[in-house]
């Protein structure tokens, strides 16, 4: 039950919050808001600018080697000053967060039912109201067949599935200031709207706060009522939705703001590189005591296409429409059937001690870098990793990393940080670093900028641009963003439920979509 409060007055103050690593370099300088019931406050900024890390210290996850001072006042106490068993009692009840990278976030050892009803048990519920609970929020958020979702893990689900998984999760105990950080990045564009209008919901059914950290302004403008624009940890400006997209201050916001890429390249391209004939992918539902299978699940029906050396196919689709499980089978990550002919070979007829000798030439970014990077390799090792196969000297092997760096926006210095030290952003990058590498003939980028800011989104099309025209690099470019799909991709594959709803040049995609779920989803992706 909810108390109720005075909208005049701030549930959360937040007054000269500055953070610091361990060498005395500030991550946060100053930062200063209120935030108010049933309002929703936008973090907005470039990635590394602050937003996550200054959010993680309201909650008491940052650790101990930084130095945090300033106050942050929650209902009139300090949380800044709390210890862990009163931080305990605040997490999830009081103050709760969607977490950027859902797969990292969720047990993998715990199925659905459990991850979600764990916080509900402990609460004090029994199990039959537990997972009733779970059921309805699981609805809620928009999963379909919740029934079937409970006993799955979270390997099981797609990325928007553990997504919403996620805010379902977040939403257990009705807190009453949810920090949602980038809550709807593996998600559709319709989606995304169906996600956040259940939480304006929510908010205002429970009086709730909300704290937006988003680099899609297109939902901030949407959602926000108030704005805070962070520049490497120091607040650009900050105001009302309407002052700060009217009527920007700073130069830096109005970059932020731009979001037109422009188009993709216009190719002369001859040579085959791609082409996939009726491939399908099942995969095997199991069940009983024997664990066994009792029927498949289709996840990717007949898919045909081609694809051209230096050319990109953007391919786009509601979470759940096959679009990775193609990516992996392409990648023979997963089994498939059909075939898959790549420089006139069938993969699918290859061994794996066959297809290493490929595997240089067709690279695969992972949705969720924060998984596919190794925790316990430095930057430096990570990328490395590809070419110590080669017979290369260390010097030429240093060379190449200091290049593939600089060449995604990474410093030099950074070769020496873990994947923790960095934000979702930088992770991103040093995932498609990890590819660039080995300068493949074909890069699998599986929602690459999903987890980017406006401005980083445009360095990397812009770079992805340059690789394509200087080494006729090839791209499958798997996304949610229309606006990037249509920058980077002279052809569109659109899928449903494993399907092909259309597949066309780009331009005419956009100028005469054959189906209203097209038309839907350019409309939404549109500002």
């Amino acid at each position: 039950m909810h108390l109720t409060q005075d909208n005049n007055q701030a549930v959360l103050k937040v007054e000269k919050l500055s953070i610091c690593n361990e060498l005395g370099q500030p991550l946060v300088s100053d930062l200063s808001f209120d935030l108010f019931p049933a309002k929703t406050l936008a973090l907005v900024g470039e990635s590394g600018s602050g937003k996550s890390v200054s959010m993680l210290t309201l909650l008491g996850l940052l650790p101990e080697t930084l130095s945090i001072t300033g106050s942050a006042q929650f209902n009139g106490v300090d949380v800044l000053q709390l210890n862990n068993s009163k931080l305990q009692q605040l997490r999830g009840k009081k103050i709760a967060m969607i977490f950027q990278e859902p797969m990292t976030a969720l047990n993998p050892l715990h199925q659905v039912e459990k991850i979600v009803g764990e916080s509900l048990i402990l609460a004090g519920q029994s199990k039959a109201e537990a997972r009733q609970k779970v059921l309805c929020l699981l609805q809620d958020v928009g999963i379909e067949n919740a029934e079937q979702i409970l006993k799955r893990y979270p390997h099981e689900l797609s990325g928007g599935q553990r997504q919403r998984v996620m805010i379902a999760m977040a939403l257990a105990l009705s807190p009453d200031v949810l920090i949602a950080d980038e809550p709807t990045t593996a998600l559709d564009v319709m989606l995304q709207a169906q996600i956040l209008d259940l939480l304006k919901q929510i908010q205002q059914q429970r009086q709730m706060s909300m704290i937006l950290i988003s680099h899609d302004l297109n939902l901030v403008k949407r959602y926000a009522d108030h704005v805070l624009v962070l520049n490497q940890g120091h607040t650009a400006e900050q105001g009302t939705v309407e002052e700060i997209f009217t009527h920007p201050k700073t130069a830096y916001t109005r970059h932020l703001l731009e979001h037109d890429f422009g188009d993709a390249l216009s190719l002369d391209v001859t040579e085959m590189l791609l082409a996939l004939n009726n491939v399908s992918v099942k995969y095997p539902i199991k069940r009983g005591l024997f664990n066994q299978i009792k029927r498949f699940q289709l996840a990717v029906d007949s898919i045909n296409l081609d694809l051209m050396q230096g050319e990109a196919l953007g391919i786009v689709g509601e979470s759940g429409s096959g679009k990775s499980s193609l990516a992996l089978a392409i990648a023979r990550l997963i089994k498939s059937e059909g075939e898959i002919h790549f420089e006139k070979i069938q993969l699918n007829q290859l061994n794996q001690n066959q297809l290493r000798s490929i595997r240089t030439d067709l690279q695969i970014v992972f949705q969720d870098p924060m998984s596919s990077l190794n925790p316990r390799m430095n930057l430096e090792q990570l990328i490395a990793e590809g070419l110590n196969l080669r017979a290369i000297e260390k010097s030429q092997i240093a060379l190449e990393i200091e290049q593939v760096l600089e060449k995604v926006e990474l410093s030099v210095e950074d070769k020496h940080k873990y994947p923790h030290e960095l934000s979702g952003g930088q992770r991103q990058r040093v995932a498609l670093a990890r590819a660039l590498v080995l300068q493949p003939k074909l890069i699998i980028l599986d929602e690459p900028t999903s987890a980017l800011d406006r401005s980083t989104q445009r360095a990397m099309i812009q770079l992805l641009r340059r690789l394509q025209q200087q080494d006729k690099m090839s791209y499958l470019f798997i996304s949610h963003d229309l606006q990037v799909i249509k920058a980077l991709c002279q052809k569109i594959m659109v899928m449903r439920h494993g399907k092909v709803l259309e597949y066309q040049d780009t331009a005419l995609l956009f100028s005469s979509p054959q189906t209203e779920y097209t038309r839907q989803l350019i409309s939404a992706s549109e500002y």
